[in-house]
């Protein structure tokens, strides 16, 4: 119950601040618009607007989610949290949080895709949405620790997205084939080797971050 406290504490705080989801709508209109304007009336072909896809998606998560340690090192309270809560509740509360984060990011950016882009066409949707579930988690996992990370450093801002980038390149490279292969109508057969890779790096990630966040938390 104490990982479900955390998370309804971050979300009110949230709710009153919108400090995160005020990134995200930002950084998402203002990416999409750059993107409109320049590739003017040219049609990019299926690998080109799965690339865009998650550019968005991945920069989006680089500005919205990076708060969510840094908010408690700012406002006093990680102490608190320490003696309240196991760290691994910490980190499952965060986790929780930044999860709905990522998730209602991925509700919007398809929807202006498809409404914005011609060749953004669908044609295997199972393939799609288990990319975005399993690609959600990914990020919102390894996101999550880079934040518990740079909580602690003085140079927050610059660090985040250093630290961001080799972890999740993998990720965001997995996810482009398969929303390449969701556009062109692969059945999910085809692709159960990239589909296996992107429940390995989320089962490593999940596993790993639970182990070392109690080092990071305690630090």
């Amino acid at each position: 119950m104490k990982l479900l406290g955390i998370f309804i504490k971050d979300w009110q705080s949230e709710l009153r601040t919108r400090y995160a989801i005020n990134a995200l709508a930002m950084f998402i209109l203002v990416t999409i618009s750059v993107i409109l304007f320049s590739i003017g009336n040219e049609n990019p072909d299926e690998f080109l607007i799965g690339g865009m896809f998650w550019v968005v998606i991945f920069f989006s998560a680089m500005s919205g989610l990076s708060r969510s340690f840094v908010s408690e090192e700012e406002r006093g309270t990680s102490a608190t949290l320490m003696l309240i809560a196991k760290a691994s509740t910490v980190f499952g509360g965060k986790l929780l949080f930044n999860i709905v984060l990522v998730f209602l990011m991925n509700f919007v950016i398809p929807i202006l895709f498809a409404m914005l882009f011609e060749t953004f066409v669908v044609r295997n949707l199972p393939l799609f949405t288990f990319s975005i579930i399993l690609g959600n988690i990914g990020i919102a996992v390894s996101s999550t620790l880079i934040a518990s990370i740079i909580s602690k450093a003085n140079t927050k801002g610059t660090l985040y997205p250093v630290l961001s980038f080799p972890i999740l390149l993998p990720l965001i490279l997995i996810l482009i084939e398969l929303t390449k292969y969701s556009i062109e109508g692969v059945s999910i057969g085809e692709s159960w080797v990239e589909f296996a890779i992107l429940i390995i790096y989320d089962i490593v990630m999940t596993i790993s971050s639970f182990l070392l966040f109690d080092f990071i938390w305690k630090d």
